[in-house]
């Protein structure tokens, strides 16, 4: 079948994969220029790890990530208030457990797809009408095309969906807070292989050491410090992260010092996409378009692995039945993802806590983690999945 996937992050090029395994004629499309840059480092483990070592891409995720020593709270003179050893993190994960940046991964799904995929970048689906035979796909700038099947593996804010399900804000579920992150050069101090974390009331500072003496950024904040504005440009978004983190105290002069000369500075709600369905005729979602459990859950690159796989999978073993593989991958998948999306509410409190007092909470409990029972109870429920991928003949 000729199939069309909207947006090259990480599960468009990951459905384009498994598909192109089963003989479909891909077209993956990308609104951005090239491969994105950037974005924020991920822990990588469970089912997406699974998945990457199937796919055969593992030896190179390994080589561009990192073996992450410890997570370190601090307070506003920079003293180590909290946190734990990742070693008891990995743990969990019998060692099957590392951290890159985002953009390292779907680099390393693109490149295993590149030579066998076709790659539309600076371009993105605009209008698709279905008909009897299949899909009249238009684009933004390439002349319209027919498709048999198209995937929105666009993000959170999937155009797909919006021109197949309709508007955003009918199935956006907000977290209450927004992120920041960017990157710098030559930062210092570095602390090699420390995530290190700094928490005022309802704001965080983040900062982790990358190669080539890169820094990446990480800022969490509750909305309520927007004070009602919704920064667009990046102008505004900067002039909203000075202000917003004014009184943080700690490294926060320093950084505000680079803010401006930033060149990709990623900016969003932290927020969940909660649709009843995931498919519509010849159409269906992946990744964060059908069922975003945002950066709060901890794991939603392996979950939009996950997802690509199922679809591909359920096509594959339905003999190409678009209908009966819809219909199976949203009863495999979407009480697990709802499970997950309900888990990464609870731990918005861990991220951003509200008061003086949470955040003293969080760190006590940072400190206890060395404790099995305690351990099982903050970090087992987060890596455990209660899913089995299935095998289907790949």
């Amino acid at each position: 079948m000729k199939i069309a996937i909207n947006g090259a992050g990480i599960a468009g090029p990951a459905l384009a994969f498994w598909l192109s395994k089963s003989g479909h004629d891909v077209l993956l499309v990308e609104q951005a220029p090239q491969l994105r840059r950037g974005g924020y480092v991920i822990d990588f483990w469970g089912l997406g790890y699974d998945l990457a070592e199937k796919m055969g891409i593992l030896p190179e995720i390994l080589a561009a990530g990192y073996q992450v020593e410890e997570v370190r709270y601090v307070n506003r003179r920079g003293r180590k208030c909290g946190g734990f050893p990742v070693a008891d993190l990995a743990a969990f994960t019998h060692g099957r457990f590392t951290t890159l940046r985002r953009s390292d991964l779907a680099a390393s799904i693109y490149h295993a797809i590149e030579p066998r995929v076709e790659t539309l970048f600076g371009d993105s689906i605009a209008t698709i009408r279905e008909d009897q035979h299949g899909l009249e796909v238009g684009f933004d700038r390439s002349a319209p095309r027919r498709f048999d099947m198209v995937i929105g593996a666009d993000g959170l804010h999937s155009r797909v969906r919006r021109v197949v399900f309709g508007p955003e804000s009918d199935v956006e579920f907000s977290l209450g807070c927004h992120v920041a992150a960017f990157e710098t050069e030559g930062y210092r101090p570095r602390d090699e292989l420390v995530y290190v974390s700094h928490n005022v009331p309802g704001r965080q500072v983040s900062r982790f050491s990358l190669r080539e003496d890169r820094a990446m950024f990480l800022l969490l904040f509750r909305d309520e410090f927007l004070d009602g504005m919704d920064p667009q440009s990046d102008t505004e978004q900067k002039a909203a992260l000075t202000r917003v983190f004014s009184d943080a105290g700690w490294e926060w002069p320093r950084i505000r010092e680079m803010l401006p000369s930033v060149a990709d500075l990623y900016f969003d709600r932290v927020s969940q996409i909660r649709l009843p369905h995931w498919t519509r005729g010849r159409t269906a979602l992946v990744g964060d378009a059908a069922a975003c459990v945002s950066l709060m859950a901890g794991e939603g690159i392996g979950l939009a692995m996950t997802e690509a796989y199922i679809l591909a999978g359920e096509l594959h073993h339905s003999g190409n039945d678009i209908a009966t593989a819809f219909r199976r991958y949203e009863e495999r998948l979407m009480p697990f993802l709802n499970r997950k999306q309900h888990s990464a509410v609870r731990f918005v409190s861990s991220f951003v806590p509200k008061t003086s007092l949470g955040i003293c909470f969080r760190n006590v409990v940072t400190r206890l983690l060395g404790i099995p029972a305690v351990a099982d109870r903050f970090i087992g429920q987060v890596v455990h999945d209660d899913f089995t991928l299935p095998d289907y003949g790949f």
